[in-house]
């Protein structure tokens, strides 16, 4: 059975879309394809067979005319079924589904509370812009065969407008960074965040507590803008950051196995108080503790698996006390790594997702 992933946004080597969902799928028999708007070469990687259309020069450009390119594209594949991630298409999963073709829709974020915190949207665009999407989004996914969601908040919320809405958690690999055997954990005042470095995702609030602690935080990760990143290198607590910018997976792993611990403490903005930050389970499944924002969905896990500590993440002071625990306690930081890594081991692991992914395909053939 032919499956054909869409994506007018993501890079090729997405790994919820490219190295999980049709990596999974291709070893699990299927022939899976790949569309990604990027302008590069066709190519097979991992038995996914990778196709390459042009670019767009601009947001716009994009969300005009880069999802007619995919379609097109997507039709000269003739696959039975089409399984899109992006919402700007919406309108071709339609025309697919008049085609006969079975059409999935993969929900990443809960786009209508995402939309309300885009820098580039004043407030008064933010809330007109989300409650039309709202709108539109859930008149579209009625139409399709199935939904894929991130998050059971998401799988919640479209269940009610599709019964065949599954959630596919983005959990981690079990081995990806399993720090076991590799590298010995000692006592150090390294802490870690890796991932996009944005003001919603709380750094100046991080930096501003290494001012407090005796900690070094290691850095990685692509900063929003120059303008942000000047605002955070003119803190004090910047002379205790290591930035390595962007990295690769094997230079996360190494950035973990060297810290005691890792931060994820995103800003109280709709569209995380209710999601499943891959951070937070990455940094479990290396086995080290975590500090996380108080929201009651990441309390309950954190509290529930005793592998780290909650905070507000708009204090300052209670991200650098957590901290000092932390580089304080060896013992008990190492208690609640071995805590979380079991916890990724048990349940919170991409080899337990991808079964409801490749169940969902054959009940769809």
């Amino acid at each position: 059975m032919k499956i054909c992933h869409l994506t007018s946004v993501h890079t090729r080597y997405d790994i919820r879309i490219f190295k999980k969902e049709c990596s999974s799928a291709a070893k699990a028999g299927f022939d899976i394809s790949l569309i990604v708007a990027d302008g590069q070469s066709d190519e097979t990687i991992n038995g996914v067979k990778i196709y390459g259309v042009p670019k767009a020069g601009s947001r716009l450009k994009r969300f005009v005319g880069t999802g007619k390119v995919v379609y097109e594209k997507a039709l000269q594949l003739n696959a039975q079924i089409y399984h899109f991630h992006d919402p700007e298409l919406f309108p071709y999963g339609i025309k697919l589904r008049k085609k006969g073709k079975k059409v999935i829709f993969d929900s990443h974020e809960d786009l209508p509370r995402a939309l309300l915190s885009k820098p580039y949207l004043s407030r008064f665009a933010a809330r007109i812009i989300s409650a039309v999407m709202e709108k539109y989004e859930n008149y579209c996914c009625r139409k399709y065969d199935a939904l894929v969601t991130a998050t059971p908040f998401i799988n919640e919320r479209f269940k009610k407008i599709n019964t065949n809405s599954v959630n596919v958690n983005n959990f981690p690999f079990l081995d990806e960074f399993n720090q076991e055997g590799l590298i010995e954990k000692k006592s150090s005042n390294k802490v870690c965040y890796v991932g996009g470095v944005t003001k919603i995702r709380g750094l100046h609030f991080v930096i501003m507590a290494l001012d407090q602690s005796r900690a070094i935080l290691h850095l990685a990760g692509g900063i929003a803008s120059s303008s942000y990143q000047q605002e955070l290198q003119s803190e004090n607590g910047w002379e205790k950051v290591k930035y390595h910018g962007n990295v690769s997976r094997e230079k996360v792993k190494e950035i973990l196995g060297d810290s005691v611990a890792g931060i994820v403490t995103f800003l109280p903005v709709p569209n995380h108080i209710n999601a499943q930050p891959n951070k937070l389970f990455e940094y479990m499944s290396a086995g080290i503790p975590v500090i996380a924002s108080n929201y009651p969905l990441w309390k309950g896990i954190v509290e529930k698996y005793k592998c780290g500590i909650c905070v507000d993440p708009e204090s300052s002071n209670e991200i650098a006390n957590a901290i000092e625990y932390i580089v304080k306690n060896p013992n008990e930081a190492k208690r609640m790594g071995v805590n979380g890594r079991n916890a990724i081991e048990q349940v919170f692991n991409w080899e337990q997702e991808e079964k409801k992914l490749i169940d969902l395909y054959w009940r769809l053939s």
